[in-house]
């Protein structure tokens, strides 16, 4: 049963950067797409940004391009989130997200919560003055 576990969050001023991760033990996450979803304070979860399971293609919501990097490290079975030049409409709970696709190329940045079987606990992500 692969278990998806994001670290990384925190409390950061405007401006600033975070790098979060999503780890899994005893399941190799090279065969799935990784998504990050982010959830503000009485909103729904929505796509953030995704890296498919070869890592070759990454796609990102249009709010956060030039800000965030996705990538990920089989050897160390762990995803990160980038996240640079953090605005206050960033602060949220962030959930990583694994769809097992391992023979396609490519993924796609949903504006609402998918049905993906795995998901973490979620890191809170504060950006405040």
């Amino acid at each position: 049963q692969l278990q998806l576990v994001e670290s990384g969050g925190g409390l950061v001023q405007p401006g600033g950067s975070l790098r979060l991760s999503c780890a899994a033990s005893d399941v190799t996450l090279g065969y799935y797409a990784i998504h990050w979803f982010h959830q503000a304070p009485g909103k729904g979860r929505e796509g953030v940004s995704c890296v498919d399971a070869s890592g070759r293609s990454t796609n990102y919501r249009d709010s956060v391009k030039g800000r965030f990097s996705i990538s990920r490290d089989n050897a160390k079975n762990t995803v990160y989130l980038q996240m640079n030049s953090l605005k206050p409409e960033d602060t949220g709970v962030y959930y990583c997200a694994a769809d097992w696709t391992p023979d396609v190329a490519g993924c796609t940045v949903l504006p609402y919560k998918a049905p993906y079987n795995y998901w973490g606990q979620g890191t809170q992500v504060t950006v405040s003055s």
